[in-house]
Parts: C-alpha cells; sequence; structure tokens
C-alpha cells in the first residue's frame, strides 16, 4: 500500500477488523519510513454490475455515487453516517439478484423504500430528485401521499 503522506510502499498493518455488515475491512497501517499512521478499507472485487439509465445508457455500479445520492437527501436530518452507510450496504447487496445490468429505477425505489421507514424528509428529497418534481403540485401530492400513509398507519396501531 503507498502511503498517503510520503508516498512509500513500505508499511504494515497494526490492526485489521470486519465493517459491520459488508464484506469490506478495515486496516490501519503504519508507514516505516515517515512513522505516520493511516487507515484503509478493502472490498472483494465482484463482477462489474452496470447501471441502466432513464435515457438507455449504461454505466458501471458506483458505491460512492450511491452513497453521495443518499447523503445529499440526509443533510441537516438527524441520520448518522453509519446509518447512511448501512442503507447503501443493504441496496448493494441486494442487487446480488441482479447478475449484469440493474436499472436506475430499482436502485432508486430501493433508496425511497429505505428513506421512508428512517426520516420522510429525507425521502422527499430523494423523490423530487429521483421523479424529477417540476412544479409545486408534484411536491404536493408527494406529501399528500404521505399524510395519507400516515393516517392509515397510525389509525392501524390504534386499533391494535
Amino acid at each position: 500500500m503507498k502511503c498517503p503522506f510520503c508516498g512509500s510502499f513500505n508499511d504494515a498493518v497494526i490492526d485489521s477488523r470486519p465493517i459491520e455488515h459488508t464484506a469490506a475491512v478495515k486496516r490501519r497501517r503504519e508507514c516505516f519510513d515517515c512513522k505516520k499512521r493511516y487507515t484503509t478499507f478493502e472490498r472483494p472485487e465482484e463482477n462489474a454490475l452496470m447501471v441502466v439509465k432513464f435515457d438507455a445508457r449504461r454505466e458501471p455500479f458506483d458505491r460512492k455515487k450511491l452513497f453521495e445520492g443518499v447523503s445529499r437527501a440526509c443533510i441537516k436530518r438527524p441520520i448518522s453516517t453509519e446509518t447512511i452507510d448501512k442503507i447503501v450496504s443493504d441496496i448493494e447487496n441486494s442487487l446480488d439478484e441482479y447478475v449484469m445490468e440493474v436499472p436506475t429505477s430499482i436502485i432508486g425505489d430501493k433508496i425511497l423504500k429505505a428513506l421512508k421507514d428512517i426520516d420522510l424528509v429525507a425521502y422527499v428529497r430523494f423523490a423530487s430528485v429521483f421523479h424529477k418534481f417540476s412544479e409545486v403540485d408534484d411536491f404536493l401530492n408527494q406529501l399528500k401521499g404521505l399524510k395519507k400513509e400516515h393516517k392509515k398507519k397510525s389509525a392501524k396501531t390504534q386499533w391494535q
């Protein structure tokens, strides 16, 4: 591993531990030359899953891009980075059933489902981008639907 501080390849792993809910491993390393410590993350290489965009373009699945999209929806919300990482990992793991390609719509729906269970504001933010809201009425219709669902859930729990 190349030291990010001095560029040396002369280092040692000090600590190694698995990351929860993923196949990744977090390693703490120390450079023998500059004596500084740094962290690396290792993930098993998987077959390249292609994401089919709405306009039929194809691009490789990018976990980082998925994480950034969910993070943007969760800005200034009481949602921890660990929770976002778990959402991304769960979605990434659920894509194993797709062999070569997965439509963007499937990934977006999985994100919406996860956000709906965690934070409705983050859900509406993501939905507005994913469904390309262009009018105020688009937001209002989404909010009315959420309000109806919330009332149904409240009524069910009240009778149980």
